[in-house]
Protein backbone atom coordinates (compact mmCIF):
# COMPACT_ATOMS: atom_id res chain seq x y z
CA UNK A 1 0.00 0.00 0.00
CA UNK A 2 1.19 3.25 -0.88
CA UNK A 3 1.06 6.37 1.17
CA UNK A 4 2.27 10.02 1.22
CA UNK A 5 2.06 11.10 4.75
CA UNK A 6 2.74 15.56 4.96
CA UNK A 7 3.78 17.13 8.42
CA UNK A 8 4.80 20.86 9.47
CA UNK A 9 1.90 22.68 8.94
CA UNK A 10 0.16 24.65 12.40
CA UNK A 11 -0.28 27.72 13.55
CA UNK A 12 2.22 30.87 12.22
CA UNK A 13 2.10 34.66 12.59
CA UNK A 14 1.90 36.94 9.62
CA UNK A 15 5.47 37.01 7.65
CA UNK A 16 6.46 33.96 9.97
CA UNK A 17 7.89 30.51 8.16
CA UNK A 18 7.18 27.31 7.94
CA UNK A 19 8.11 24.19 6.17
CA UNK A 20 5.84 21.08 4.92
CA UNK A 21 7.28 17.96 4.64
CA UNK A 22 5.82 14.80 2.79
CA UNK A 23 6.90 11.33 2.44
CA UNK A 24 6.47 8.71 0.11
CA UNK A 25 6.36 5.03 1.19
CA UNK A 26 5.22 1.77 -0.09
CA UNK A 27 6.53 -0.67 -2.92
CA UNK A 28 7.77 2.56 -5.30
CA UNK A 29 9.61 2.07 -8.67
CA UNK A 30 9.28 5.84 -9.73
CA UNK A 31 8.48 9.51 -9.15
CA UNK A 32 7.65 11.14 -11.98
CA UNK A 33 6.55 14.05 -9.94
CA UNK A 34 5.99 15.65 -6.63
CA UNK A 35 3.11 19.05 -6.23
CA UNK A 36 1.73 21.08 -3.27
CA UNK A 37 -1.86 21.83 -3.65
CA UNK A 38 -3.91 23.85 -1.29
CA UNK A 39 -7.65 24.33 -0.37
CA UNK A 40 -9.16 27.23 1.66
CA UNK A 41 -12.04 27.30 3.15
CA UNK A 42 -15.01 27.65 0.38
CA UNK A 43 -12.28 27.60 -2.65
CA UNK A 44 -10.87 25.25 -5.20
CA UNK A 45 -8.20 22.92 -4.79
CA UNK A 46 -5.49 24.99 -6.07
CA UNK A 47 -1.84 23.84 -7.44
CA UNK A 48 0.91 25.85 -5.80
CA UNK A 49 3.92 23.88 -6.82
CA UNK A 50 5.32 21.14 -9.09
CA UNK A 51 8.46 19.40 -9.48
CA UNK A 52 9.18 17.34 -12.05
CA UNK A 53 11.99 14.66 -11.94
CA UNK A 54 15.21 16.02 -14.00
CA UNK A 55 12.89 19.37 -14.21
CA UNK A 56 12.91 23.21 -12.91
CA UNK A 57 9.95 24.14 -9.88
CA UNK A 58 7.05 26.08 -11.09
CA UNK A 59 5.12 28.00 -8.94
CA UNK A 60 1.52 29.92 -8.84
CA UNK A 61 1.69 33.89 -9.23
CA UNK A 62 1.14 33.99 -5.62
CA UNK A 63 3.79 32.36 -3.73
CA UNK A 64 6.90 32.62 -6.42
CA UNK A 65 9.35 34.24 -4.21
CA UNK A 66 8.13 32.89 -0.88
CA UNK A 67 7.51 29.60 -1.04
CA UNK A 68 10.45 27.44 -2.10
CA UNK A 69 9.64 23.04 -3.49
CA UNK A 70 12.56 20.87 -2.89
CA UNK A 71 13.17 17.04 -3.02
CA UNK A 72 14.86 15.41 -0.12
CA UNK A 73 18.06 13.33 -0.53
CA UNK A 74 16.58 9.94 -0.72
CA UNK A 75 14.05 11.17 -3.36
CA UNK A 76 11.06 9.92 -1.69
CA UNK A 77 10.68 13.03 0.10
CA UNK A 78 9.53 16.45 -1.00
CA UNK A 79 9.48 19.65 1.37
CA UNK A 80 7.80 22.75 0.87
CA UNK A 81 9.41 25.93 2.84
CA UNK A 82 7.32 29.04 3.13
CA UNK A 83 8.58 32.22 4.02
CA UNK A 84 7.02 35.83 4.65
CA UNK A 85 3.70 33.91 5.43
CA UNK A 86 0.15 35.87 4.65
CA UNK A 87 -2.87 35.23 6.37
CA UNK A 88 -4.04 34.50 2.58
CA UNK A 89 -1.36 31.35 2.84
CA UNK A 90 -3.78 29.63 5.26
CA UNK A 91 -5.57 26.56 4.05
CA UNK A 92 -5.09 22.63 4.15
CA UNK A 93 -1.95 21.73 2.14
CA UNK A 94 -1.76 18.83 0.27
CA UNK A 95 1.10 16.55 -1.12
CA UNK A 96 0.07 14.81 -4.46
CA UNK A 97 2.45 13.05 -6.77
CA UNK A 98 3.04 11.10 -10.21
CA UNK A 99 4.48 7.76 -8.93
CA UNK A 100 4.78 4.26 -10.46
CA UNK A 101 4.82 1.54 -8.09
CA UNK A 102 6.29 -1.93 -8.55
CA UNK A 103 4.36 -4.53 -11.23
CA UNK A 104 2.22 -1.35 -12.47
CA UNK A 105 2.77 -0.65 -16.10
CA UNK A 106 2.10 3.10 -15.56
CA UNK A 107 2.05 5.75 -13.43
CA UNK A 108 -0.64 7.10 -11.11
CA UNK A 109 -1.73 9.95 -8.84
CA UNK A 110 -1.86 10.04 -5.40
CA UNK A 111 -2.57 12.15 -2.41
CA UNK A 112 -1.89 12.73 1.06
CA UNK A 113 -4.14 13.64 3.62
CA UNK A 114 -3.15 17.03 4.03
CA UNK A 115 -1.91 19.55 6.54
CA UNK A 116 -3.85 22.33 8.10
CA UNK A 117 -1.42 25.70 7.65
CA UNK A 118 -3.05 28.84 9.70
CA UNK A 119 -1.56 32.09 9.04
CA UNK A 120 -2.95 34.79 11.81
CA UNK A 121 -1.96 37.10 14.48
Amino acid sequence: QVQLVESGGGLVQPGGSLRLSCAASGSIFSINAMYWYRQAPGKQRELVATLRSGGSPNYVDSVKGRFTISRGNAQNTVFLQMNYLKPEDTAVYYCNADMQLNGDYVPRNYWGQGTQVTVSS
